[in-house]
This record gives structure tokens, sequence and C-alpha cells, in this order.
């Protein structure tokens, strides 16, 4: 489960994201607060729509993000956004402590956020390819996935304390300081350890990434999957506080529920780590597993019966997304690994000013709980589209071994093959072959 940390370079970079990651979601749950109660009179659309724009820019800027993320020293790229989104918090606090902020100025601040975070995550995504081996890619973004959910169990919590107890300003510069964390850990790795980087002398940018991913059926599920999931479903900040509310429960009710849905993404992250691969049909599976978790929730009369159901939420929801973005770094080419990750990214970020908005403008005018119900049906919808794809992929067929069970041919991820000096690439083996050997046994 945990053989990616056998890789010092690994170990460093995900202590350094788990402090970042727990400040990020301190940060997270003051925002959504200060925006729902202290800049508005308990508006969720306002919410959404700061969703909307810090979620926007990753869809906008995807043909730019993803280029950068092939072209350029990814541990640079990152260096360069950790230090943007520092100095961004600390304004944002600054001015909160200072009583000047408005919502105009939050809805600034969120798309200045959003544009940095979309040159982060599709560098992030693909740096993990960087520091460890072809054959542990899959364990290692699982075990990213579990970093970035331990964090969700404890910074909502934390920021909502922390709310209650010294105010939202504070808390925008607390994540500041861990900032810091990450940089650290950029700078404390072995460059000398990180993959060769692949040679790519393609000038057709993100126009390749989409035509890679348009001529493989199975990716096409998955983004749509992954649309649909995101744009309806994972409107969570808008859900949580909308209920917490209703139950009669402040911020810091707000932050226990936030922390309470990441008990379950842990879970499904842990778990995800475990398997040998990545693989469609889970992704599929999970999303359906969703939608029947998303309505089993919006019926439940209760604050402690609720907070109860979003824990299968939460793992239904990570077992799809670590899956998912597993399955799209295992069986990407590494030349077009940056750009589809940052169709990936978009699409996952992207989807979300599309359905944050409609989420808010239902849970205020209908009530949280038919937000939910929105929410679920689009994962009874993306199950549905993927069980036709299977039934129409021609790649279920009978078992080999049992005449009563199906099997699905999987797209096996790229072969890895050992050299003597990964260094030594030509490029006619660059283009042909993966960056680096795995290690053997």
């Amino acid at each position: 489960m945990f053989r990616s940390f056998a890789n010092v370079n690994y170990r460093i970079w995900f202590a350094g994201a788990l402090v970042s990651n727990i400040g990020g979601w301190m940060q997270a749950t003051a925002q959504d607060w200060v925006v729902l109660t202290e800049l508005t009179d308990n508006d969720a659309a306002a919410m959404g729509v700061t969703m909307a724009l810090q979620f926007g820019p990753p869809l906008v800027l995807v043909s730019l993000t993803g280029w950068v993320a092939d072209r350029f020293d990814r541990r640079h790229i990152l260096l360069t956004t950790q230090i943007a989104l520092l100095l961004l918090a600390v304004a944002v606090g600054v001015l909160i402590l200072a009583d000047v902020m408005t919502l105009p100025m939050m809805f600034g601040f969120a798309a200045a956020f959003g544009v940095f975070n979309a040159f982060d995550a599709p560098a992030r995504q693909a740096f993990v390819s960087d520091m460890v081996s072809m054959g542990d890619t899959s364990n290692a973004v699982a075990l990213n996935s579990a970093s970035f959910n331990l964090a969700r169990m404890i910074g909502p919590a934390v920021g909502g304390l922390l709310i209650v107890a010294i105010g939202s300003g504070w808390v925008f510069i607390a994540n500041a300081a861990t900032f810091l964390a990450m940089l650290c850990a950029l700078l404390m790795l072995r460059r000398n350890q990180l993959a060769p980087r692949l040679k790519n002398r393609s000038r057709g940018g993100l126009a390749e990434g989409f035509r890679y991913v348009w001529a493989r059926s199975d990716l096409r599920v998955v983004f749509v999957t992954v649309f649909l999931i995101g744009a309806f479903g994972m409107n969570f900040p808008i859900f949580a506080s909308t209920m917490a509310i209703e139950f009669g429960s402040g911020a810091d009710g707000y932050g226990i529920l936030s922390s309470i849905l990441a008990i379950g993404s842990l879970a499904g992250a842990l778990l995800a780590a475990r398997r040998d691969r990545a693989r469609v049909r889970v992704v599929i599976l999970a999303a359906g597993g969703f939608g029947i978790a998303a309505f089993v929730s919006a019926a439940m009369p209760t604050y402690a019966t609720y907070a109860i159901t979003l824990m299968f939420t939460g793992f239904m929801i990570v077992t799809l997304l670590t899956t998912a973005n597993g399955y799209v770094q295992m069986t990407t080419d590494p030349a077009l690994r940056g750009r589809v990750l940052a169709l990936y990214m978009a699409v996952i970020m992207g989807s979300t000013p599309v359905g944050a908005p409609i989420a808010g403008w239902v849970a205020d005018a209908f009530g949280p709980r038919t937000a939910i119900m929105l929410g679920g049906t689009a994962g009874f919808v993306a199950c549905l589209i993927g069980g036709i794809w299977v039934l129409t992929s021609g790649r279920l067929h009978r078992h080999e071994s049992s005449r009563f069970l199906m099997t699905l041919d999987e797209t096996r991820p790229l072969s890895i093959v050992d050299w003597a000096d990964p260094v030594e690439f030509s490029d006619e083996a660059a283009a042909t072959t993966p960056i680096r050997a795995a290690k053997r046994s």
C-alpha cells in the first residue's frame, strides 16, 4: 500500500503537501463562511459565484497550462505558483482583519486564486510521475489523494474552530504560513533522482492532447463522468454549509461536516492505493454509488444522521476521482501527459463554474436537499453512460474460466522497459518509450 514511500523524494513531497493541504482546507472553510455569513446574508448563490470564479480559470487557460506543464521544469512552476498563492492568502487575510473586504473584492481574489491554481494543478499532477517509477505511479497518485483527504479531515474542523476563536482573517494568515512547508519540500528534493524529462518537439499544443483523448473511448467515458460529478455532485461547500445552517449549526458545525466527509474520502484513497492498477469499471461503479449515497444523505432528518452518510459520499467520490486520475496518468503517452492532465484538471475544476451557480440557485430556491439530489442524479447519469459504453465497446466478453462470469478488457498501463542509462535516450527512442524504468526486485 505504501510502496511509493521507498522513494526519498516522494516522502519529502508527501510531508510538505500534507501540511500545505491542511492549510488549504482551513482557508477554503474560512472563505466559504466569509462569503456566506459575513459578506452576504446566507446567500448560497454568491458562494456558487465565488466557486465558479475560483475554478473557472483552469477551463479558460487549459490551452496554456498544459503546454507550460510539458514545456518547463515542473519544480520551478510549482515554486512560482506556491509563492504567488502564499502572497494572495496574506492579502486576503489582511483585508479581512482591516474590515475592508467586500464581496466584489472577494470575487476578484477567488479568480486570482483560480489563475495560479490553473498552472499549479497540472504541473503538480504530472510531477508525481517525475518522482516515482511508472510502476508506482498509480500508488503515488492514490497516496496523494490520501494526503489530500487526511488534510480534509483536519483542516475544515480546525478552520471552523479558528473562525470562532480568532476570526476568519487569521485563518488566511495561518494558511499562508503552511505554504512554507511545500516550498521547503520543493527545495529539499534530490533533483538528480527525478526522472529525465521526455524530449517532445511536437508543436501540436493542446489540440494534440485533445485528439489523443478523443481517439480513445475509454478516456472519453472517464472525462464525461468526471465532468458530470464535478459540475453537479462536488459542490460540497454549498451542500454542507446550507445543511449546517438548516440544522442550526455555525461555522464549527460546517467544519466538522467537512471533516466527517473526509473520513470516507481517506478510506477510499487508501483502498485505491491497495489496487495494483486503476480500472475504468471502478470509475463507473463509483459514480452509481455516489448517486445512491447522495440521495440517502438528502433524506436524513438530523445533523448526526446526515453527518454519518457523508462518510459514504466521501468514500465514493474519492474512489472515483483517485481511480480516474491514476488511470489517465498510467495509460497516457508520457510526451502528452502534461496536456492530457491539463485537460483532465480543466474538466474537473472547470466543471464547477457550470454546476456551482446552478447548485447555489437550487439550494436557495428549493432547499439544500434538492441541490444534493441534483448531484446524485448526475452520478446515476454518469453510471448509465459508462454502462452503455461497457456494453457497446466490444470489451465485455465471457470469462475464460467460467460460463457464468463476464470480464471487461481494460487498457493496460504503458509497458515499462529497463534501460542502462535513461538519460541517454535518443529522440527516436524517447518518442516510443516510457520516461523511466521500474526497479527490478
